[in-house]
């Protein structure tokens, strides 16, 4: 599947006669939210020895996300159009160094404002299958929905969603570009393997395909996909999820499988992976806890699309526990207030520790983090829905960077119409 930068405006260049014949599916049904983001963002690499030494990068900043979705033409053949635009300000910034003890350079950057237009993408809707083309947020288990700074990236190719069998969800697509959650344009899709960026290697597209098949009333869920990052690698996922009732209790498994090797040119190199994951809940009022096992296989870390996160059950804000031959565990406790009547409240606490990581160097490699977050949304008055989040991480490693981190999220949406 080749996506043509004018399959677009050849698109767009129907709707306007669609929507004169049918006016009231496509205005009617249309939503627009402005996402306002204010988001500070600190590290301390207090570990960071050399000449260059930066120990700690710093930002603060607001951000804006405005999302527009038309509702579709009427007739068996619907057109329609989705935007995003996400202008930004950010002030006292320094770049992140590098994620192991030799530090890169350090300096600083002046406070500025990131303009760009807005992301379009046209839509068309047959029965229950629908095409996009432009700005597309994937999220599916091969690339994930990463929306965890300022700004989510987004993604510019052609995508497909089909649900024409019942509970089956089948998705395809394929990418060229990317807009990522630090810049601002587009750049090359590039991929990052363990916790290293590979920023190396030339321009590639994405593709990827695969389904979801929900049953047993939705309480479980079976998943199969594949992905590809052209002459970089290729990437299949096997998937279950499942929750059962049992009295007061809900019971979840989360659990997953990874096969990646090098594709075609194999830019970067050879990718050898395969990683094991399973996350076990037990849910009762406002209490829910977890315990998490992963493991990595073969001669290379987890490779995915940069700088995406993955639905890896170990992976947390700062480390991912991904590394080549690292096995880790994880404990951890959600509470929601509700239950002792706060709503809007929650906490989680969550301890993750791994080892066996084999660092090249001739030793044992391994690493703990420790998360803290802490969130409220208001429920009433002049300010209600705004969300309130701190987090507060610390994570400690022998072969690659320490991290003291905090971050503040306030997050308000503001629906438009």
């Amino acid at each position: 599947m080749i996506y043509k930068s004018r399959a677009l405006p050849l698109l767009l260049s129907a709707l306007p006669l669609c929507v004169q014949a049918a006016e009231s599916g496509f205005i009617e049904d249309s939503t627009a939210t402005l996402q306002l983001r204010n988001y500070y963002f600190s590290r301390d690499f207090s570990d960071i020895v050399g000449p260059n030494q930066q120990s700690k990068a710093e930002e603060w900043a607001q951000g804006f996300i405005l999302n527009f979705k038309s509702g579709y033409t009427q007739g068996p053949l619907g057109f329609g159009i989705d935007a995003i635009g996400t202008p930004r300000h950010q002030a006292r910034q320094q770049p992140r160094p590098q994620q192991h003890r030799p530090a890169a350079g350090a300096g600083g950057r002046r406070a500025r404002r990131r303009l760009q237009p807005p992301g379009v993408a046209g839509k068309m809707r047959y029965s229950k299958t629908e095409l996009k083309v432009g700005e597309l947020q994937p999220n599916v288990p091969v690339l994930v929905f990463s929306d965890n700074r300022l700004l989510p990236p987004s993604y510019q190719g052609v995508s497909v969603t089909s649900g024409e069998i019942a509970a089956l969800t089948l998705q395809g697509g394929h990418l060229n570009t990317t807009s990522l959650r630090n810049e601002s344009g587009r750049s090359d899709i590039q991929a990052i393997v363990g916790y290293q960026p590979q920023r190396q290697a030339p321009a590639t597209p994405s593709t990827y395909a695969g389904g979801d098949y929900a049953f047993n009333a939705n309480r479980t869920t079976l998943s199969a996909w594949y992905g590809q990052l052209e002459d970089i690698y290729d990437q299949r996922h096997l998937g279950l999820k499942h929750a059962e009732p049992v009295g007061d209790w809900v019971l979840g498994a989360n659990l997953g499988f990874y096969d990646s090797n090098e594709d075609g040119k194999a830019l970067i190199g050879s990718i050898d992976n395969q990683a094991f994951y399973l996350l076990l809940s037990a849910k009762r009022g406002g209490n829910t806890f977890f315990v998490g096992y992963q493991a990595m296989f073969g001669d290379q870390g987890f490779p995915r699309v940069f700088a995406n996160i993955s639905p890896l059950g170990n992976e947390v804000p700062t480390y991912e526990f991904a590394s080549a031959d690292q096995r880790s565990w994880q404990v951890r406790h959600d509470y929601d207030f509700a239950a002792l009547g706060i709503p809007g409240l929650t906490t989680t606490v969550r301890y993750i520790t791994g080892d066996n990581v084999d660092t090249g160097k001739g030793f044992e490699g391994k690493d703990w983090e420790r998360d803290l977050d802490i969130g409220y949304v208001i429920q009433s008055g002049s300010l209600k829905g705004l969300g309130i989040r701190v987090r507060n991480v610390t994570a400690r490693s022998n072969y690659r960077t320490d991290i003291d981190e905090n971050r503040l999220i306030l997050n308000y949406t503001l629906a438009l119409f």
